[in-house]
């Protein structure tokens, strides 16, 4: 019977950059799925602290003002904290599934690659440079 390889995944580069070996797509799926598993454990341990703070804060009588202050502070950090990190894990998810589709590595805006070096450094992206800066200037 023979043996059926995953197909070839190519993922675009800018000029100038050398191609990706398979060896690296390989490393750059990897690290999504270990960084969305990272993510995702992140989120349990923080909803554990959040339903904790949420159920111990619920009582302010008889509590200084001040301690109240302070965990309603802690309590807004923890949920400010978990959206984030939703918020990560989500673009992970998203990288994910344009890794599958063949779409990964290509700007959601423009189309154009998003380049080699950026992805290195930042796997989740999905918006080349000049997308994303026009974005961070709306």
């Amino acid at each position: 019977m023979p043996e059926h390889s995953a197909p070839e995944v190519v993922l675009p580069v800018l000029d100038g950059e050398d191609p990706w070996t398979d060896e690296e797509v390989a490393e750059q799926r990897a690290e999504l799925v270990e960084e969305l598993e990272r993510m995702e454990k992140r989120i349990a341990e923080s909803e554990a602290e959040l339903a904790e703070l949420l159920q111990g804060g619920n009582d302010g009588a008889g509590r200084d003002p001040a301690d109240v202050g302070s965990s309603n502070f802690e309590r807004d950090q923890e949920l400010s904290l978990a959206q984030n990190v939703r918020e990560m894990a989500d673009q992970l998810r998203l990288a994910l599934t344009r890794f599958d589709q063949g779409d990964y590595g290509y700007c959601e805006v423009c189309g154009n690659p998003i380049g080699k070096g950026r992805l290195q450094v930042f796997p989740r992206a999905t918006l080349c440079v000049t997308c994303k800066q026009r974005e961070e200037r709306r």
